[in-house]
């Protein structure tokens, strides 16, 4: 895993920030960066689309069918392995031996049409320097179905789902490591954004930078940012870093 990084300088981005307060922001310990990873569900799309509402509805009736329990009785099973094990899917091939393509195709065959197409999230990504990736604890196909419905497909020259990290999911450290390495991705020039904050313990500890994507109004210390919109967040990076003086995105994004 390599050895800790040096401590974090954190902040948050209040939404009033959005509108010229002087609230304190230190964007620049993102200057370096030149490898962006996303996590997908709730983070490269608004939770209020609740698109994932209908993968824990299929994830509930597949272990209902698999184990041969009630509905009630399945949510519990996957509550338990969501603490133990980090995923629904981890736990039941742990520990039922449950094959996970079967699981995985059922679940992730959902509507894709709620999801909103975005121009500007996807003007705001390609303005980022470098190379930018996804990583999810879903599919590739799923992964590029979301993508394509908001837009973003042409943005990321990778997808790395579950299948890449031999089946075990985020926040383990090995499913970081085999993707990483896959990815040739180098720690302490790249940042990670996440939904789910446990998920950014072992990107920080090697050294990356990371953001959480969440309503909340805490974070662990391992979070260098955290907003609750990631259209936002990446609006006041880009002008605070990565824009042009001849003002490109200025132009195209007013607010900045």
């Amino acid at each position: 895993m390599g050895e800790l990084a040096a401590p974090r300088k954190r902040f948050a981005i209040e939404h009033t920030a959005l509108f010229g307060t002087n609230y304190p922001m230190d964007f620049e310990q993102f200057s370096h960066i030149d490898t962006w990873i996303f996590d997908l569900d709730n983070t490269l799309y608004p939770p209020k689309v609740r698109l994932f509402d209908q993968i824990e509805e299929k994830m509930r009736v597949f272990v209902s069918d698999f184990l041969n329990v009630s509905l009630s009785e399945a949510d519990v099973f996957r509550a338990q392995y969501w603490r133990s094990h980090g995923t629904t899917l981890a736990g039941m091939m742990d520990q039922h031996a449950m094959p996970p393509e079967a699981f995985l195709h059922f679940v992730h065959d959902i509507d894709f049409s709620l999801l909103p197409h975005s121009a500007e999230l996807s003007s705001l990504i390609s303005a980022l320097p470098g190379r930018k990736i996804v990583y999810t604890n879903g599919t590739e196909p799923y992964a590029r179905r979301v993508l394509q419905a908001r837009g973003l497909e042409q943005n990321f020259e990778a997808v790395y789902g579950i299948e890449h990290a031999s089946y075990r999911p985020k926040p383990h450290a090995e499913a970081f490591a085999e993707v990483f390495e896959r990815a040739a991705v180098t720690p302490h020039s790249a940042a990670m954004f996440e939904d789910e904050s446990r998920n950014l313990q072992v990107p920080a500890g090697l050294g990356m930078r990371t953001v959480y994507i969440s309503p909340d109004t805490a974070s662990p210390d391992y979070v260098d940012a955290m907003h609750q919109n990631l259209e936002a967040f990446l609006s006041q990076l880009v002008a605070a870093c990565f824009s042009k003086p001849s003002g490109g995105l200025r132009k195209n994004h007013g607010k900045l």
